[in-house]
């Protein structure tokens, strides 16, 4: 038997940034996403966001890179909303990449409540920066050592 303790915080955005994320569909996707991830035998500790941009806090086993996680899960949710959510007028999908961030044990209360109280930052203006700009290129550790 395997013993395994991992945490990440993982966020990734909607296609172009739009607000596709809808009051209408927001509960039904969360669900979807919670029921792909425990079919991969991962747990979803929360899960959050904006109109165009998730958080989930989630246990990924080992046996499953996180890649392979947020591939499947948004594969499955943009499928899922394209074609069970009757009188949605929107494609639906999300945007290239993601980030991804391990957490320790002590961290993972912080990165639920984070996570859950989403709109709540980005209405007081309290994120977290190094949460939030997911999809800014990283610079490669190469180009800065080849400036003076």
């Amino acid at each position: 038997m395997a013993v395994w303790k991992l945490y990440y915080h993982l966020a990734w955005a909607t296609k172009n940034r739009f607000s596709l994320i809808t009051d209408e569909i927001e509960e039904r996707l969360y669900r979807q996403i919670i029921g792909k991830s425990d079919s991969l035998e991962c747990h979803v500790h929360a899960v959050g966001g904006m109109p165009n941009h998730i958080h989930i806090v989630v246990s990924i086993p080992p046996k499953l890179s996180i890649a392979a996680y947020i591939s499947q899960v948004k594969g499955a949710s943009s499928h899922f909303v394209n074609h069970n959510i009757p009188g949605y007028q929107k494609k639906f999908a999300w945007q290239d990449g993601y980030g991804a961030f391990s957490l320790g044990g002590k961290q993972l209360d912080g990165a639920v409540r984070y996570v859950l109280n989403q709109k709540a930052h980005h209405g007081s203006g309290t994120i977290n920066p190094h949460l939030e700009n997911f999809d800014e290129k990283v610079p490669d550790p190469k180009d800065a050592a080849s400036h003076p």
